[in-house]
């Protein structure tokens, strides 16, 4: 038996104990590590925190120390050359001395100083001129152009910090100086050192025991290395060179002269010490002059605290263990005791017997459960009695249920229209015998996926408002569409849907109907096509036969009118009348030859019978009625010009008679591809002018769906309709 198999059989209060004592020490132990992490990270951020800051003190410090250091040295050495010019002076003024003698005696002793490595001392006048200096080449110059001449000038005495490139030198360096002012001879006496040499000029002993104060923990110390590695204050190794062969450890050294700021954590031995201990310090650099200044501590001396809340944790541990087992077995034997007894009661029940009680002593979590057992057992006893009734009740139930999904999916089946139930993703739920019979796509093709393949690309709006009305909750009745076949083959079809919901009212879905309706529109096409072909040979036979016919009785009338003009006075008349009758008929049979087919007689085509009936309309019903063609479109196909024609027609005589507009615009136009044929009008408006669906909007419908156009209704802004005929381009050219 493997273990966790025996800890699953253990009784429930010994898996309390051992769970109780398992769960204490797991959070006890976890809590514990977490704590312990916790604190020895914060513990050591805030120590590297604190010597991160102390760090920076001591730069501070040491940067304070060297600069007032340095300045007073400088001033120092300006005043010692001040009393010296002054010397001079003096001497001249006793008459000891010329005062060129003087000045030359006060420059040599000016110009035999050095100022660390490469410093020196000059003099400048007020205007900028440089008086005296080492190098020949500068003396009588004027520098007034530079900044810290300029402060010089202007401030006669002071220290002066400034860059500086010598002739020759590719960039320039820093520098300091301190001036000092003798004015018989209008001199500045400057006494300047790169600040690269300052190190040269610092009295280490100004910042010694400022740095040596620093302690961290019991044996952390503050210390400062020059580039070359030599410690320049160190509590114990104070002017060794910590890099040289034989030394003291020198790779931590080199690291920090390498790196010049930064942390590091290294094994060190200060003299005097049995073994090298784990050491922490955080450096930084000082660059003016390629100092290091670092501050320290061992690891061992900062983590001494943990050691301490290691030890408090591990006795609270086990005082809270030995606590814990004698507390949880009493609580485990509280609960298991009422177990048993409620097992002893249910196993009588599940042996039919449910008289079983159990006896309530207290009212605890376990009283409660004792009592709930009782009326559990109480409406069992009940339920029992009234299961059986309800199984059988059940059973006739599912039997009706069973019989009436069978009719109603008998009659679906039977229903020769193809049906598609949706769920409401719009996924397929069942689909009839019917469907596949007409697309062709199976129920396993289909069931639980959406049907957006058998839906083209131009209808997909319509779709998309479709379904939008029966998520509303709102049926959809005889919408005329098409659809794709398996096969690809487009069918138009005719769709009616409506929702299902359940018995609280929710939406479970919807149920459409397909009605395939192409055969009805080929037939309807063909009626149309044979009463076109029948106007167009009408209109034939008036124009070639009727026409002829009644020019040539013109003809006649009037050789006739000439002859009984010589016979009879009023025979003129009366044979003019006649003429006039003839020549009447034969405008009649023109018109009515070119209403029966407006574009085939015509050989200008479309444009030209839109033009003839602009002008026409205008004549019979006297409005502004005119053609605007925007761009010329040649329509070769004359069974599409003419169901064209007719749909212009249409449009206008319903602007005219339902409308009661003054003014019809017919416009023809190309746009991206498109044919556009739009009449507008300032009649009414489509509202009043559709208030019922008559015949001749429907026809206008039908004939476009015949030439695959799409035809648009619309208000104008102000009163007016709008009628919009659009068809591809290469479909009105096609030949």
């Amino acid at each position: 038996m493997s273990l966790i198999q025996h800890l699953k059989n253990l009784r429930v209060r010994h898996k309390l104990l051992y769970s109780y004592s398992a769960a204490f020490i797991a959070v006890l132990g976890l809590s514990s590590m977490v704590l312990y992490g916790v604190m020895r990270q914060t513990l050591q951020v805030n120590i590297e925190s604190e010597l991160t800051n102390s760090t920076a003190a001591l730069l501070n410090m040491v940067r304070t120390a060297v600069s007032v250091s340095i300045k007073n040295y400088l001033r120092a050495a300006a005043e010692k050359n001040l009393e010296m010019v002054q010397y001079f002076y003096h001497r001249y003024q006793r008459g000891e001395m010329t005062e060129a003698e003087a000045k030359r005696m006060a420059e040599a002793v000016l110009l035999g100083q050095k100022i660390g490595t490469t410093g020196y001392i000059a003099c400048v006048n007020s205007a900028g001129t440089m008086a005296i200096h080492p190098q020949r080449f500068w003396v009588g110059r004027d520098i007034a152009d530079h900044a810290f001449v300029q402060e010089m000038v202007r401030r006669k005495v002071g220290y002066i910090e400034y860059e500086w490139k010598n002739p020759g030198e590719d960039h320039y360096k820093p520098k300091a100086l301190y001036c000092t002012y003798f004015a018989p001879w209008d001199w500045i006496i400057a006494v300047s050192s790169y600040r690269r040499e300052f190190s040269q000029l610092v009295n280490v002993n100004d910042f010694r025991d400022g740095v040596l104060a620093m302690h961290f923990a019991r044996s952390g110390y503050s210390f400062i290395l020059d580039s070359d590695g030599r410690a320049i204050v160190h509590p114990s190794l104070e002017g060794v060179d910590l890099l040289a062969p034989g030394g003291v450890q020198e790779q931590p050294v080199r690291t920090m002269l390498a790196q010049k700021q930064g942390k590091l954590v290294y094994d060190w031995r200060n003299p005097g010490e049995p073994a090298a201990r784990t050491k922490l310090v955080i450096f930084t650099d000082l660059p003016e002059f390629g100092w290091v200044l670092a501050s320290s501590i061992y690891l061992d001396e900062m983590h001494t605290p943990m050691d301490d809340i290691s030890r408090v944790i591990i006795i609270t541990a086990m005082a809270c263990l030995v606590i814990l087992l004698p507390v949880t077995s009493w609580i485990g034997g509280s609960i298991t005791q009422p177990l048993k007894a409620l097992i002893d009661r249910m196993d009588l029940a599940a042996r039919g017997d449910l008289s079983g009680r159990l006896r309530i002593e207290s009212t605890d979590e376990v009283g409660r459960l004792a009592s709930y057992f009782n009326n559990f057992m109480d409406r069992l006893q009940t339920y029992s009695c009234s299961l059986e009734n309800e199984i059988a009740e059940r059973k006739e139930a599912e039997a009706a249920l069973r019989l009436s999904e069978e009719k109603h999916r008998s009659v679906m089946e039977a229903i020769p229209d193809p049906i598609i139930v949706y769920d409401t993703e719009g996924r397929v739920a069942y689909l009839n015998p019917a469907f596949t019979r007409v697309y062709g796509w199976t129920p396993d093709e289909c069931l639980g996926r959406r049907m957006d393949h058998f839906v083209p690309a131009e209808t997909h709006e319509q779709t998309r408002q479709n379904l939008d009305r029966l998520a509303s909750g709102l049926p959809l009745t005889s919408m005329e569409t098409r659809r794709f076949t398996k096969r690809g083959n487009l069918i138009e079809v005719s769709i009616s849907s409506a929702v299902y919901r359940d018995r609280e009212g929710r939406l479970l879905g919807s149920v459409t109907i397909h009605r395939d309706i192409s055969e009805l529109r080929r037939l309807e096409k063909q009626v149309m096509d044979i009463g076109d072909r029948e106007r167009q040979n009408i209109g034939q036979d008036l124009h070639d036969d009727l026409g002829p016919h009644l020019i040539g009785i013109e003809g006649l009338c009037t050789v006739l009118q000439k002859k009984v003009a010589q016979h009879s006075p009023d025979a003129p008349v009366l044979s003019a009348q006649i003429t006039g009758l003839i020549k009447e008929a034969i405008g009649k049979t023109r018109r009515l030859a070119r209403g029966l087919c407006p574009v085939y007689l015509v050989d200008h085509g479309l444009e030209y019978s839109l033009r003839e009936l602009a002008a026409s309309t205008s004549a019979v019903f006297g409005i502004d009625c005119r053609f605007d063609c925007l761009a010329e479109v040649p329509i070769r196909d004359n069974v599409m010009a003419t169901h064209v024609f007719r749909i212009v027609q249409e449009a206008v005589q319903n602007a005219v008679r339902h409308g009661k507009a003054t003014r019809v615009t017919i416009s023809l136009c190309r746009d991206e591809g498109l044919v556009r044929l739009v009449v507008l009008d300032n009649g009414i408006g489509m509202k009043e002018a559709r208030s019922s669906e008559g015949m001749g909007l429907r026809i206008m419908g039908f004939r476009a769906k015949i030439i695959r156009a799409a035809l648009d209704f619309g208000q104008v802004e102000g009163g007016g309709c709008r009628v919009t005929l659009t068809l591809p381009q290469e479909m009105a050219v096609a030949a």
